[in-house]
């Protein structure tokens, strides 16, 4: 009877040992297979910097990209083989990292860069695991094209359409809290922004004209004898017209005096058409000559 009894109950022992075996054959199952949890990197606008050493193959994407979605899972993959080849797998969300987009100028997704030692190349090749691993092993990479150095993400050219970027986000995150949470028609919004242009524009031009006043003073006011060159310059001025002034009158004076002589030579000649003067008692004739000529008149309207 004892021995039943160790028969049923190392059968039962069995029995549990083989079920804890199983379940942990399940569970070990289930778990994905993946080098490493945090193998795919992020690059943000506050450590893109980290970047510009080693070598980065970083994919610009948008959760609402279907072309972005599809190569997720590629991408995935090929990020579990970078700690084996010696290379950063990273991912960058322009949505989120506006001034990332705009220092690389995205304007397609997803777009693939390929980094080393800050040298950038925009990757055009296809878009597979294979393709990405051979890409890097092969160093297919030194036969493309750099970006040039003035389009580089750290140049200066580079960080001004950065911060064009983020300035443009920020406008619209404005612009959709002022219309969603607070009420404001979409026309008032435009308004706002508009008044808030202009007044920035006529501080920043007076700034700028205070700024370029100080740093380059004008030598012509910052001379001690300006005023007093001023002064002279004026004085002289004034002179030079009253000459003038002068002249002018001396020369209608003249004028004057020639028309008056010419006059009187003309009342001389005007009654002989050879230019000879007038023959003394010529002017009574004329004048008997018109009396008898008008009583003739008078005596023949009597008559009529």
């Amino acid at each position: 009877m004892s021995a039943i009894m160790l028969f049923f109950s190392a059968r039962a022992e069995l029995r549990s040992w083989t079920g804890l075996f199983l379940l942990l054959l399940i569970s070990s199952a289930s778990l994905p297979v993946s080098a490493k949890p945090d193998s795919l990197k992020e690059v943000t606008d506050g450590d893109w910097e980290k970047i510009m050493t080693g070598e980065w193959m970083i994919e610009f994407y948008a959760p609402w990209c279907p072309a972005c979605q599809q190569l997720q899972p590629v991408w995935k993959e090929f990020a579990n083989w970078g700690d084996d080849m010696g290379i950063n797998v990273a991912k960058v969300d322009v949505t989120e990292q506006p001034g990332l987009s705009g220092r690389f100028i995205i304007t397609s997704l997803p777009t693939i860069y390929h980094c080393k030692d800050g040298v950038f190349r925009k990757y055009q090749g296809a878009r597979t695991k294979d393709d990405f691993l051979s890409f890097v092993d092969e160093q297919k990479w030194k036969s493309m094209e750099p970006v040039s150095s003035w389009f580089g993400p750290s140049s200066f050219v580079m960080n001004a359409m950065s911060a064009l970027f983020k300035l443009s986000m920020f406008i619209r995150r404005c612009h959709n809290y002022m219309t969603e949470q607070l009420g404001i028609p979409v026309w008032g919004s435009y308004v706002i922004f508009g008044l808030v242009t202009l007044f920035a524009g006529l501080t920043l031009g007076l700034l700028l004209v205070f700024i370029a006043d100080y740093v380059f003073p004008s030598r012509r006011f910052s001379s001690h004898n300006y005023y007093q060159k001023k002064q002279a310059m004026e004085q002289a001025r004034l002179i030079q017209n009253q000459d003038e002034d002068q002249e002018a009158d001396g020369e209608e004076d003249d004028e004057d005096d020639e028309d008056e002589d010419q006059d009187g030579v003309w009342r001389k000649r005007r009654g002989s058409p050879e230019g000879r003067p007038e023959p003394k008692g010529q002017g009574y004739l004329d004048e008997a000559l018109r009396k008898r000529v008008v009583g003739n008149r008078e005596e023949d309207e009597e008559d009529s």
